[in-house]
């Protein structure tokens, strides 16, 4: 058996995690800005995330890591990632391969806008 993957310490530093050890991850097409989703990743995600170069998440229903991807065929090559200004989430500029959401979507946020203009 493998040791889980260690994250730099100068990054770990930096993070605000929630109660579950979790951090918000924001990926976004990196050309078009577009958002595309919104997942979590725990220590061993982000570091695979900045040393394979393929986004990796922390699903929290099935409680384990997930390369965006891997049964879906949707990948997320990435480009750069950020850490926002409290360290409480990061943006994962990515090149998104198919459709982001789960639902088969380009993005997680095509549904029904919540802003009603008269």
């Amino acid at each position: 058996m493998t040791e889980p993957a260690t994250l730099d310490p100068a990054i770990a530093a930096r993070l605000k995690r929630n109660a579950d050890g979790l951090v918000c991850a924001v990926a976004q097409q990196w050309d078009t800005r577009e958002v595309l989703m919104v997942a979590w990743m725990d220590d061993e995600a982000l570091h695979r995330t900045l040393t394979t170069g393929r986004a990796t998440y922390f699903s929290r229903s099935r409680q384990q890591l997930w390369v965006k991807g891997d049964t879906s065929g949707h990948t997320q090559k990435v480009h750069d990632v950020r850490l926002d200004c409290d360290g409480d989430a990061v943006l994962v500029l990515v090149e998104q391969e198919g459709a982001a959401c789960h639902t088969g979507d380009r993005t997680c946020f095509d549904a029904t806008s919540l802003l009603h203009h008269d």
